[in-house]
């Protein structure tokens, strides 16, 4: 059975394409409020797994350690643009661990910001590691070997001490048994492991704490909500859904983007958990969907999401701007 249609595309009024996807919602207690397509459909977190990727280096004292900031812990949670803000923090979290941007194994990438990468050109220079928008999440991996005194060297292997340390994060917070996890390489070339929907909007519910969890983990939780929420522009950017939205929406909401039509939040008021999936793929989609569930979940008035609204419903313009369409979400109530 084929997942229903979350967003659709219309040019001069008549439906020209449409995006199938998954939205999975669960409370407090794990229990599943609302449902649309199969929310027991494997896929991989991608980067919206940056927030538990980051728990063992705060549980096991890196900030302490190291004396990160907020703001360092949050670019570790991000998909940053590489703007130059990015780099500056990134930079401040390679110097205190005593590394360089050559121990970073996260590959060159074109700055995620066209502004950015523009910049390079101009200046002949070629892209590299630390522009990557997973470098953050490198630094903070290459912090947790520096912190429990294990190699750096090979630090993306899988059976690696500090990549251990992460699995048995993740399976603890999406609540999914290790042994049933296909493990792959994300894109930065770090592991990242199947999970399926459901246990991917029940990890984002364990980011408000657990009752089960010890003190040090709910604390380091609330170190990870709390560093996202003050410095949203670490976690994306300029013109980014994840850094627009929690800028009007944190500490109530927040929420992060992965690779492949993933995005993840929770409600942090009503502690629920949300994970989307959209079928193709395409990053787009995902923030309509995202910002649609915003819209009817009545935690903010609509003026205050007004900002926002361009998410929900986008105009679409062809090379002359003339406007063509629109994309839309379609409502979801729960």
């Amino acid at each position: 059975m084929e997942n229903p249609i979350l967003v659709e595309i219309y040019r001069g009024g008549i439906l020209e394409s449409f995006h199938r996807g998954v939205v999975c919602v669960v409370d407090e207690n794990k229990k599943v409020v609302f449902e649309n397509g199969n929310i027991h459909q494997i896929c991989f977190p991608r980067s919206a797994m940056k927030l538990i990727q980051v728990l063992p280096l705060i549980e096991l004292g890196g900030i302490e350690r190291f004396g990160f900031t907020l703001e360092e812990i949050a670019l570790m949670c991000g998909s940053h643009n590489a703007e130059s803000e990015h780099l500056r923090v990134l930079h401040q979290i390679l110097e205190k661990i005593a590394c360089t941007p050559n121990d970073l194994n996260c590959g060159a990438q074109s700055p995620t910001s066209k502004k950015a990468a523009d910049a390079l050109l101009l200046n002949h220079e070629k892209p590299s590691q630390i522009h990557n928008n997973c470098s953050g999440k490198h630094a903070g991996m290459l912090a947790l070997c520096k912190l429990i005194n294990a190699p750096i060297n090979g630090y993306l292997n899988p059976e690696h001490p500090i990549q251990q340390l992460i699995l048995s994060a993740v399976e603890d917070l999406y609540e999914y048994p290790k042994n049933k996890m296909v493990a792959a390489l994300d894109g930065c070339s770090a592991p990242i492991y199947s999970i399926p929907v459901l246990n991917q909007a029940i990890a984002y519910q364990n980011l408000n704490g657990n009752k089960e969890f010890s003190e040090i983990r709910n604390n380091a939780l609330n170190t990870i909500r709390k560093a996202i929420s003050e410095h949203p522009f670490m976690v994306a950017g300029s013109k980014r859904y994840c850094t627009d939205m929690m800028q009007i929406t944190a500490p109530k909401v927040i929420g992060k983007t992965g690779a492949e039509g993933i995005f993840c939040m929770t409600f942090t008021d009503k502690k629920w958990g949300i994970c989307i999936k959209i079928d193709d793929g395409k990053m787009q989609p995902q923030y309509h969907v995202a910002q649609k569930l915003i819209e009817a979940s009545g935690i903010f008035e609509k003026d205050v999401l007004k900002p926002l609204e361009s998410y929900s419903s986008t105009p679409l313009f062809n090379f002359n701007k003339l406007r063509t369409g629109e994309m839309i979400a379609v409502q979801l109530n729960f």
